[in-house]
């Protein structure tokens, strides 16, 4: 016969009840350890999601910065007008830098007057950009332009295409061009 207490209750049954005890609390720690491991495995998970996308998004704002820098320089560069010449040199050479700066400056006085001569009205339009490489300072550009040309030899007009390789680099927070090169 099996011991009882005083309560009534026997020596095996508290054992059994205890063990269930035991039992129960083994579970709630099982549970609650496979709790902190799938917080941790999905906090890490996110973490590495969100550092991926403002990677992504970083990656493709500078992507836009460096097309539209390199737009709008072609641009400037495709575009010069006899009537506002100093307006129109004066946007090359803000979006400049380095050598192609120092070369388009120092031509600026012969161009000048070579425009003003020819009376050289020149209307540039972006067609297509493309870039070939880049990466946090530097990029490389193709840009495709048309551009209708007047002056005193065409004075109706005449279309060129330019397709223009630049060089970019990041300065004070903006892309500037570093070279310019009619390719094909």
């Amino acid at each position: 016969m099996a011991a009882r207490r005083t309560d009534g209750t026997s020596v095996s049954g508290r054992i059994r009840a205890g063990a269930r005890r035991l039992a129960r609390a083994g579970r709630s720690r099982a549970v609650a350890a496979g709790l902190v491991v799938a917080t941790v495995l999905t906090t890490g998970s996110a973490l590495w999601l969100t550092f991926e996308v403002l990677g992504q998004r970083e990656a493709e704002q500078r992507r836009q910065d460096v097309l539209a820098a390199a737009r709008q320089s072609a641009l400037n560069f495709t575009s010069l007008d006899y009537r506002h010449y100093e307006r129109d040199s004066t946007n090359v050479l803000r979006g400049a830098t380095g050598d192609f700066r120092e070369e388009f400056a120092a031509q600026t006085e012969e161009l000048t007057k070579l425009v003003e001569q020819n009376k050289s009205v020149s209307e540039g339009q972006i067609l297509e950009a493309g870039i070939v490489r880049s990466d946090a300072r530097s990029a490389r550009v193709l840009v495709v332009a048309d551009s209708k040309v007047t002056n005193t030899a065409v004075p109706k007009g005449e279309a060129r295409t330019y397709r223009l390789q630049l060089d970019l680099v990041r300065r004070d927070g903006r892309w500037l061009t570093s070279d310019v090169e009619f390719v094909g």
